[in-house]
């Protein structure tokens, strides 16, 4: 209205009503924008009004019950997903527990040559009689195959009486094939139990293990053979008898031990109940017979009557 008065004294006549209309909408397009800035947030908190203040605070509140809604969230979502991923993991040891696990043998293959393959838990439950009960038929089966060795020496006890010094290398033998038998069936068990072989790779194995057994058995050879004869001072006929011997037993030996796991575990059996004592017999009785037949065309190609 001021600009209206102001207008009117410097015009020479007074303002129409098209002037007046356009003044009139120029003040109230100018109030409506100070009443716009002065109600804005930033004008309160500058202002520092304390109505104006709350509605700020009211505004941070929101934003902060919101960000703290989508944080409790995100943590309960992470804390199902890890829930899901404890419940999976304790599923899959349970199974892993629930595998048969095999311990291979340390040392001479004679006796158990593998850890029980029964189921863990179940084994920490099982008393010493049950165990006992479940191995005492196989090993009473296997005890009897090992009679045959004492049948073998009886039938060649007319090449001993000749060369007794074939007898110190009888328990040599027995013991050598056993070990390399016990590291083909421990090596076989772990890779079946593990899932890293199965029975398609049975013919694989049984030939690797074999080869691996003719190589040990031709180096054992050509070092024992010497050895018993210029250190041990054994005759150069039953050296060469047990130089020869080494590589047949530890082939035998090696075969043997990786076959029977695979036997055992198509027949539905326990491997690592059955399979080293198994392999312990037939490698004695197989080996002592080779050992035997070798001496006997060995000493003809000595030109030795037996």
């Amino acid at each position: 209205m001021l600009l209206w008065t102001q207008t009117s004294r410097h015009c020479k006549k007074p303002p129409s009503a098209l002037s007046f209309l356009i003044y009139t909408l120029l003040f109230t397009t100018a109030f409506n924008n100070s009443v716009l800035a002065i109600n804005s947030p930033a004008t309160f908190v500058s202002k520092k009004s304390p109505v104006n203040i709350m509605a700020a605070k009211t505004n941070n509140n929101t934003n902060d019950s919101s960000a703290l809604r989508e944080l409790k969230d995100t943590i309960k979502s992470q804390a199902a997903e890890i829930d899901r991923l404890k419940n999976e993991l304790t599923k899959n040891g349970i199974v892993a527990v629930k595998k048969k696990v095999v311990v291979p043998s340390g040392g001479h293959a004679h006796g158990a040559g593998a850890a029980d393959n029964e189921d863990i838990l179940d084994y920490k439950e099982k008393s010493s009689f049950a165990i006992a009960y479940e191995r005492v038929p196989w090993l009473a089966v296997f005890l009897f195959s090992l009679s045959f060795t004492a049948l073998i020496m009886n039938g060649f006890e007319h090449t001993l009486s000749k060369q007794i010094e074939l007898a110190y290398f009888v328990p040599l033998m027995a013991g050598h094939g056993g070990n390399t038998g016990g590291q083909a069936v421990g090596t076989v068990l772990s890779a079946l139990s593990a899932g890293i072989i199965t029975r398609q790779d049975a013919w694989k194995v049984i030939g690797k293990e074999a080869t691996s057994g003719l190589i040990m058995g031709v180096i054992l050879g050509a070092m024992v053979g010497p050895i018993s004869h210029y250190v041990m001072g054994i005759s150069k006929h039953v050296a060469t008898v047990v130089s020869v011997t080494f590589p047949l037993l530890s082939t035998i030996a090696s075969f043997l031990g990786s076959s029977l796991p695979f036997v055992c575990v198509i027949l539905g059996l326990d491997p690592a109940v059955i399979a080293a004592p198994a392999m312990t017999s037939f490698v004695d009785v197989t080996g002592l017979l080779c050992y035997f037949l070798i001496a006997n065309q060995v000493f003809k190609a000595f030109g030795l009557e037996l």
